[in-house]
């Protein structure tokens, strides 16, 4: 089974496609750091939202209960889907009801993660992403790399054939703007004729039974107003206590993910348009796991911004799809060995652990402690390779004994460039600048210079 260091390989080896990748998602990491930096209450604003994100998870039962109840109050049917099957099923029983043959979909991670797309399709509904990147990866046949940038790995040029071949636009016609008004035209039509819409949720309020959904293209607006039903997909962590807490995630959620105060449309849903219908269906799918996991709860405070992905170094330079995962990246590495801990053994090693990723969290998620642990736990459950796990038992074994980690040093000055790390030989190495190894150690040159300062020199 491959894992992330052999998923990366491909997308590293296109040296510029991985630097235009890097220098994309840093420019979007400096565009949050100057819209928080405008800000002189955001850590207060961070520390608010943590623990209004641990109250709510700590009663998670209590809100979910209030929550069900006021949106019964507001004529909206709640389901309950525990876990990714359950909530394929209940969404493809509503459109079957329905009769319905044609959905529009805004971004939703939730419907990703449960394979609901794949589904419907193969029951002869036809599903189209409405979000411009979604829109992009699924013409494409791809899924998102990004739960906030989905088409983020993929150039204008590739994007421009790909428009030509499936909406008839000007062949090598790179222009933006033309692309996007073209996208437009296309998926005008297919508001028109949705018969159901389908979104995902980034707020649920417990208080008021509503919830909030936020977008930068108004697309989840078109796709609830226009079809008389629409279908409300969230997981259980999505809730949060009362309308007056919603101003301070809106606050951090847009300035974390792209930089901007809030985003474009910031929707608000109490109930179903006149004369039509509205679902919520609520999603555990292994959320209960971690909620019972001490190590591992804060992760369900996460908001889903990306501000993780767009800093962490190794993200930056992989790719998303290195990590085969609908959430990918720092947060990524962590929620999704709880699906699946054999097949995303790899994904907490996909890190530097330099603690950019908790950083920058805007609900003060201790991700980069949080892999460490995930680490130690698949070591000991022997889920990690048999060569990682006895190199990494030397390593320890060296770094606790001071004669060891000298004598180490001077192996390595004997060794030199005919060691595996500088003859990509070792995956580590193989896409790193390994340094040139000094003739003398730090214990050396302090030696020789306290020598020197004893006699005068």
């Amino acid at each position: 089974m491959k894992g992330h260091p052999e998923r990366a390989r491909d997308f590293i080896d296109n040296s510029g496609k991985s630097a235009w990748h890097d220098n994309a998602l840093w420019y979007v990491r400096e565009k949050r750091d100057t819209a928080v930096h405008t800000l002189p209450e955001w850590e207060a604003l961070r520390e608010h939202a943590a623990q209004i994100k641990a109250h709510t998870i700590s009663n998670i039962d209590n809100y979910l209960e209030e929550f069900e109840a006021n949106c019964i109050e507001n004529n909206i049917t709640v389901h309950w889907a525990e876990t990714d099957v359950d909530m394929r099923e209940i969404v493809l029983k509503i459109v079957q009801s329905k009769k319905a043959t044609k959905i529009v979909k805004s971004k939703s991670m939730l419907t990703e993660e449960c394979g609901l797309n794949l589904l419907l399709e193969k029951h002869g509904i036809e599903v189209i992403d409405t979000d411009l990147g979604e829109r992009i990866v699924q013409l494409r046949e791809e899924h998102p790399s990004h739960i906030v940038l989905p088409a983020i790995h993929t150039k204008r040029e590739e994007i421009s054939e790909l428009f030509h071949e499936k909406l008839g636009t000007e062949e090598g016609n790179i222009d933006p703007e033309y692309l996007t008004r073209a996208a437009r035209k296309a998926l005008r039509q297919d508001f028109l004729d949705g018969e159901i819409g389908i979104t995902g949720v980034n707020f649920a309020i417990a208080e008021t039974g509503g919830i909030t959904v936020c977008t930068n293209e108004g697309n989840a607006d078109l796709g609830t107003s226009l079809p008389p039903v629409h279908i409300a997909c969230m997981g259980m962590e999505k809730l949060i206590p009362k309308a007056n807490d919603l101003g301070v995630f809106t606050r951090v959620l847009a300035r974390s993910a792209t930089g901007q105060a809030i985003t474009t449309y910031t929707s608000h849903f109490h109930g179903p348009r006149q004369g039509g219908e509205m679902h919520i269906v609520i999603v555990d799918n292994k959320r209960s796991k971690i909620l019972a996991e001490d190590d591992f709860r804060r992760a369900l405070s996460c908001i889903r911004c990306g501000a993780c992905m767009n800093t962490c170094p190794v993200y930056r330079r992989s790719g998303g799809h290195s990590y085969d995962a609908t959430i990918p990246g720092p947060i990524g590495s962590i929620l999704s060995p709880h699906l699946n801990d054999t097949k995303n053994a790899s994904l907490p090693f996909a890190s530097t652990l330099c603690g950019s990723c908790t950083d920058v969290c805007p609900v003060k998620i201790n991700i980069h402690e949080q892999l460490l642990t995930w680490r130690n736990k698949l070591g000991d459950e022997h889920k990690i390779g048999l060569l990682k796990r006895l190199s990494m038992k030397a390593g320890g074994i060296v770094l606790a004994s001071p004669f060891l980690y000298k004598l180490s040093g001077v192996g390595l000055k004997i060794v030199g460039k005919i060691s595996p790390l500088y003859n990509n030989i070792s995956p580590w190495s193989r896409q790193r600048e390994m340094p040139v190894v000094p003739p003398k150690s730090f214990k050396e040159l302090h030696k020789q210079r306290q020598t020197e300062k004893s006699r005068g020199k």
